[in-house]
Formats: C-alpha cells, structure tokens, sequence
C-alpha cells in the first residue's frame, strides 16, 4: 500500500484585502493626530469646545450680520447712533472697506494715474511667479526681468516725471504699494549684502572683520524706529547744502541696512554649521575663496538657515508699518488714517479695518511661511 502527499499550487494570487477601517482613511488621521494618547484626546477636546464657544459668533459678525453694502456710516451704525441697523445689532462693516480699498492699496496716489502701480504691480507677480517654480527653465532670463529690469519699470512708473508722465511726490503714496516696496527692495538687498557682511565678519583680513562687526552689531543694537528716525531726520544734518534725498529712499535704505544686520548673523550661523572637512576639501581642490564659497560653502550653509532667512523676511514684511513714525503710510497706517473719516465713523469701523488689515498681512506672511517650507523639503536630500 503505497501513500500519495497531494500538494495544491495557486493559479493566481489572492487579492489585496481591504485595510481595516481603523486603519485607513479619515478614521486612521484622526487617531494618528488628534488621539494617539489620553493627553491628545483631552487637548483635543478641550480645542474643539474652545472653537465652538468661539467661532460661531466670529463668523456670525463676519459675515452673516455685517453690514457689505452701502454709501455711508449709517449702514454701520444702529438708529440711536444715527444709522439704519436695529438696536442691539453688531457685525463688520465691509462697506467700509468696499468704498475705501482704493486707498487701502494705492494710499492717496491720484486717481487718474493709479494704472501706473497697478502695471508695476501685475508685472511684478508676472516676473515672480516663474521665478518661485522650480521646474519653470530660463531662471537666469526671469531674474534679470525681476531683479535688472522690473526695478528700472517701477523707477520710471511709479513717481513719473518721465515719458510725459505726471509726477507723483511719494508723500502721496501709501497703503499695500508702500509695504510691498519697502519689504521687496529690502528682501532684495538684504539677502546678498547680509551674505558679504556674513563673509565679511569671518574674514582673516582684521579692517575687514572689525567693519562689518561694528556695522553688524550697531544696527543690531538699535530698534528700527531709530534707524527710521536717523534716516529720515538726522541724516539730511550730515549732508552738504543743498543735498538731500527723498523721504521714501531713506526709509528704503534704513529698512534695508536693518534687514541686512539681522540677515548676516542668520548667514553667518548657516556658515558655522559647515563641517570644517568641508571648508579643507575645497582647499585641496585648489579651488579659490570666492570658487569655495559659491560652489561649496554657500549653497549648503544657505540651505541649512533657509528657516532662519524667511523668518528674517516675515519680520521684515510686518516692520514696514514703522514708517508711519516718519510720515509715510503704509497698509496699516493708510487704514488707521482712515478712522477719521467722518462720513465713516462708527463703533465698528475700527475694528473692521484692523481685521482687514491683519488678514492682508498674514495671507502674505502665511504664504512666505509654506513656500519656504516647499523649498526646504525640495532641498532636502540628506535622507533620501
């Protein structure tokens, strides 16, 4: 009698079954993130009530009572303040912002010449964004046109005086045009002079070090109010007579130094954080300083204080409304002027135009915030 061990072989494989529902989809996030532990679980909950305490009445003045439309201060005003709207009634009065977001963006700039920022404006997003997207070529071209030749476009544009164009004096210039002026001409200085002044300040050469130190430490040492106040009152002192600079340039100028301070030592702590093997095996190579810094040392040093930089950046975007100290307007100053316009005045004017003002800033900050963060993890190549 002779046994057979019979053996069963699969003509296909067995499909994929489907996750458990604990462990896929919304279900799994919501575990993952909000209640992993008992801790997580609390403070979750404890967020969640706090939200709903607060933003139903947040959205309720928002939107759903404000006040969109209208020619005048009694839209936002109840009957015993003068206005149309019942007695008890509170919301955002976004008719304020509708009849005022001229000045908001263009300050008192003349009506008849506002398409002038307004093309400085468009060109300046059409130059930008080619230059933010990696995969978009010609990034030598596109930085010309941003860096080379927007600025000569914007020189000849915006104050006028050339062409035929009517000469526009910068005390009439305000609102968002002042703050992007002031935080991109700044951005754009201060980046490759905080570099110099970095490199400058690790120098072996001592007159060279002892400069940018000095230059460094007292710009650091002051609060920007004062380098505005300097440029803006005490520099024209030290001026031969007769010569002196518009008030706008020196607000550039000091916003910019001010970056510049801050943007070194950010550099120079990018700098330090290079292996030293780093700094010796471009010396064997036989590389020179400025072959070692710009195709070793800097790109990776750069890298490493991208968070650093953007940061300096977000601080320098949100410092632009430190010019109303010297006269000038920028988003948040051209809003608070705007307070006194009697034909606008109520109890909920001011905080509407503050709100507004705040959402502008932070829509720019918050999206500096994630394309930096974009770049960091393009960069990134340390774990992959």
């Amino acid at each position: 009698m002779s046994t057979h061990q019979a053996s069963f072989v699969r003509a296909s494989m067995i499909e994929a079954s489907p996750a458990p529902a604990l462990e896929a989809g919304i279900v799994r996030w919501l575990r993952k993130n909000l209640f992993a532990t008992p801790k997580d679980s609390v403070l979750t909950i404890i967020s969640l009530l706090i939200l709903a305490w607060l933003v139903p009445p947040a959205i309720q003045w928002l939107f759903v009572d404000a006040a969109w439309t209208g020619g005048g201060r009694g839209v936002c005003a109840t009957l015993s303040q003068g206005g149309s709207q019942p007695e008890g009634w509170s919301g955002a009065c976004w008719a304020f912002v509708n009849a005022k977001l001229g000045q908001f963006v263009f300050g008192r700039y003349p009506l008849e010449g506002q398409w002038r920022p307004a093309l400085v404006g468009i060109l300046f997003v059409l130059f930008l964004v080619p230059m933010l997207i990696p995969k978009i070529p010609y990034k030598g071209l596109n930085a010309v046109l941003l860096l080379a030749v927007l600025p000569i476009i914007a020189t000849t544009l915006l104050p006028g005086g050339w062409l035929g164009l009517p000469y526009v004096e910068t005390a009439l210039w305000g609102g968002l045009m002042v703050t992007l002026v002031l935080s991109f001409v700044g951005i754009a200085v201060s980046l490759p002079l905080g570099i110099l002044l970095a490199l400058g300040r690790r120098s072996d050469m001592p007159v060279i070090k002892m400069l940018c130190t000095v230059f460094i430490e007292m710009v650091r040492g002051v609060p920007l109010i004062t380098v505005l106040f300097m440029a803006s009152v005490m520099l024209p002192l030290f001026l031969p007579q007769g010569v002196t600079f518009d008030k706008f340039l020196r607000a550039l100028i000091g916003v910019s130094f001010f970056a510049s301070a801050y943007m070194a030592e950010v550099v120079r702590g990018g700098l330090q954080a290079i292996p030293k093997g780093q700094y010796e095996g471009a010396d064997s190579l036989g590389l020179s300083y400025w072959q070692k810094m710009n195709l070793i040392i800097l790109p990776q040093a750069l890298k490493l204080v991208i968070p650093g930089i953007v940061n300096t950046f977000i601080g320098l975007f949100k410092d632009t409304s430190l010019v109303s100290i010297i006269g000038m307007f920028d988003l948040l100053g051209i809003v608070r002027l705007n307070f006194s316009d009697a034909n606008w005045a109520s109890a909920v004017t001011p905080l509407t135009g503050l709100i507004f003002a705040g959402f502008i800033f932070w829509l720019f900050c918050f999206g500096m915030s994630r394309y930096s963060g974009f770049m960091e993890r393009l960069l990134d190549k340390s774990h992959r």
